[in-house]
């Protein structure tokens, strides 16, 4: 199994969670969800397919936490550039610095929370909907306040708003170790990017 750091979900307990979320992320990422079994998780994460269950009561409700935990931690790190600066320029340059870092430090299981969530069952991608619906809420509320402000210069501030987050959600998908660019760098030429594309003042 690819290194993935433990740390990426903190506050899963126990252990032996922790060790199946990254099996369920390395095992989706390389097969799909729908083609990986319980039992290869199981055996990624070097125990027996009923272990799985005792912490996780079907495949999908695994991809939930995974899913859920993957959104929770980008709108808590929104939040935490909103909370920092002031200013829509610097808030929106912040913004998308922070965000494609995390989605290039974090492909893999970018990749997996992105590009799997349709294979939540409805109640849960609900969830994850709704989690998605404040962090795009947040990203329009910040571009408003540019238009208002007249830093930007945008015709719809929705549209903006999904295109900024898809240019980042995107890094998840071509994004590996082999890339020039270290993650910090790349937010900070996409930061760039971003500012250029909303005709920033």
């Amino acid at each position: 199994m690819t290194t993935l750091s433990a740390d990426l979900w903190p506050d899963v307990q126990p252990e032996t969670a922790r060790r199946l979320m990254l099996a369920g992320v390395e095992s989706f990422a390389e097969r799909g969800y729908h083609a990986t079994t319980t039992r290869d998780i199981a055996g990624a994460a070097g125990m027996s397919p009923a272990a799985l269950y005792v912490h996780f009561p079907s495949k999908a409700a695994l991809l939930f936490a995974i899913s859920r935990n993957g959104h929770e931690q980008t709108l808590a790190l929104v939040e935490d550039v909103l909370g920092r600066v002031t200013g829509p320029v610097e808030r929106m340059r912040l913004l998308v610095e922070d965000f494609v870092a995390w989605h290039a430090r974090r492909h893999t299981v970018a990749r997996v929370v992105q590009y799997e969530l349709n294979a939540l069952p409805e109640k849960e991608y609900q969830v994850v909907a709704q989690l998605r619906r404040k962090i795009e809420q947040r990203v329009r509320e910040v571009i408003a306040d540019g238009v208002e402000s007249g830093a930007f210069t945008v015709g719809d501030v929705g549209i903006a708003a999904r295109a900024v987050l898809s240019l980042g959600v995107d890094v998840a998908r071509w994004y590996s170790e082999r890339t020039r660019q270290t993650p910090t760098e790349l937010g900070k030429e996409y930061g760039e990017l971003v500012l250029r594309m909303l005709g920033a003042s």
